[in-house]
């Protein structure tokens, strides 16, 4: 019996109905799932060297898939902190509510796809910028994203 949740990522280039890009604090977000409900929204999100994600906390779960690079994720566990060098074909996972974030120390970018639910998917599509920025991200655009983050049930901790 053959499943009929196969999902064809290049079907649509012919109509040009490629993968939706955003931009959020200088990482590139590409949409590759979005579904109705609450889960199976898939990103790849590429990380530029020298980039990190401030230490943040939301009600959902994630699930992140190392594809190319290394990745330093953090996360505070039951046992305390717990750092993580992740690399191609690593599969990290953080609980809901779990504290983390993730850091490339490496020289070349790092990419990997992140399980998310409705939540992260929304604030990712309405607060990502469509273009890539060209500078760092100014102190009042991190006070704009943690504000934002907020509203979406994303606590950023640490900016």
């Amino acid at each position: 019996m053959m499943s009929n949740s196969f999902v064809n990522m290049h079907a649509g280039d012919e109509t040009g109905d490629r993968a939706k890009r955003f931009f959020v604090l200088g990482e590139r977000i590409e949409r590759r799932l979005r579904t109705r409900g609450n889960w199976l929204n898939i990103f790849d999100v590429t990380v530029p060297s020298g980039s990190r994600t401030p230490r943040h906390a939301h009600a959902s779960p994630e699930v992140f898939r190392i594809l190319e690079g290394r990745l330093t994720i953090w996360r505070l566990t039951d046992s305390g902190p717990e750092e993580i060098e992740a690399g191609a074909g690593d599969i990290v996972s953080i609980a809901p509510f779990m504290v983390h974030g993730y850091a490339n120390r490496g020289t070349a970018p790092a990419v990997f796809s992140a399980i998310v639910d409705r939540d992260m998917a929304e604030f990712i599509e309405a607060e990502g910028a469509t273009e890539p920025p060209k500078a760092s991200p100014s102190p009042e655009t991190v006070a704009r994203m943690t504000a934002a983050a907020n509203a979406y049930g994303i606590t950023i901790l640490a900016a």
